[in-house]
Formats: C-alpha cells, structure tokens, sequence
C-alpha cells in the first residue's frame, strides 16, 4: 500500500505542505510521535465519512403548540415554538454538547463512546447539522 509516513512531527512539519496536498487527495497520512501514530485526513472526507457512521435518528414531536426534539441515548433535546426553530435549538444544543464533551466528558464512561458525534459536530457548519438531523431542504 502506497501510504505517507513521517516518522516525527519534525519531518512532517518539513514537509507540511505535502502533508497537507497529500492528505486533501485522499492518500493515507500518518506521523509518528513516540509511541503513537496520527493519521491526517482531509476534513470533508472525514465529516462525510462521519455522517454515514454517526446517524441522527434525531425524534421529533408536536406537542403543545410547538415542536420538541430529542435523539434516544444522548442527553440532549431542544424546543422551539415553530419546527425551524427547535432544529435551530437542536444544533445549539449538539454544539453545546460537543463542548462540554471537550472539556470534560471524554473520559466519562457514558460519554466516551460519543467521539465520533463530537468529531462530526466540530466538523459541520450550522447547516450540514441541520440537514443531518432532519434531512436535507426541509
């Protein structure tokens, strides 16, 4: 397999901006550091790849006028007197979630599992989470 290996940080940053091209067309980038290796993608690749994995199954509910939104096995839901605002919510609330999962939830045992969601959160604009959850143009 025809793949890029930089054996430190220190050769990759001489060669960033192969790095860089090399990982834009889709090729297999790592480096090296100790005892551990980090791949680098191209951003879209990785958030469509992210997509596919990470589905939303996102519930929505008309309910007392208004819309609630949740999605089973995270602790997340949001409302909003019209649909398009309790998705507007929902989005506030996934990036909210991926903060807090940031700063402190990546080593909570219920949480730790939730990488790829917050990968793809970090990865999306505003519109691309919105699409995800309800699906595209509604």
């Amino acid at each position: 397999m025809n793949c890029v290996h930089y054996t430190s940080y220190s050769e990759a940053r001489a060669h960033f901006k192969d790095l860089l091209d090399d990982a834009g067309r889709g090729r297999v980038v790592t480096v090296q550091r100790e005892h551990r290796s980090a791949a680098v993608v191209d951003q879209e690749r990785l958030r469509a790849l992210l997509a596919s994995s990470v589905p939303a199954r996102a519930e929505v509910v008309a309910e007392a006028g208004g819309w609630s939104i949740f999605i089973p096995g995270l602790p997340l839901a949001a409302d909003g007197a019209t649909f398009g605002v309790a998705v507007d919510e929902m989005v506030d609330a996934l990036r909210e979630y991926a903060e807090d999962w940031q700063d402190r939830l990546l080593d909570a045992p219920n949480h730790a599992g939730n990488w790829g969601l917050v990968q793809f959160v970090g990865l999306s604009t505003d519109e691309q989470l919105r699409d995800w959850l309800v699906g595209p143009g509604r």
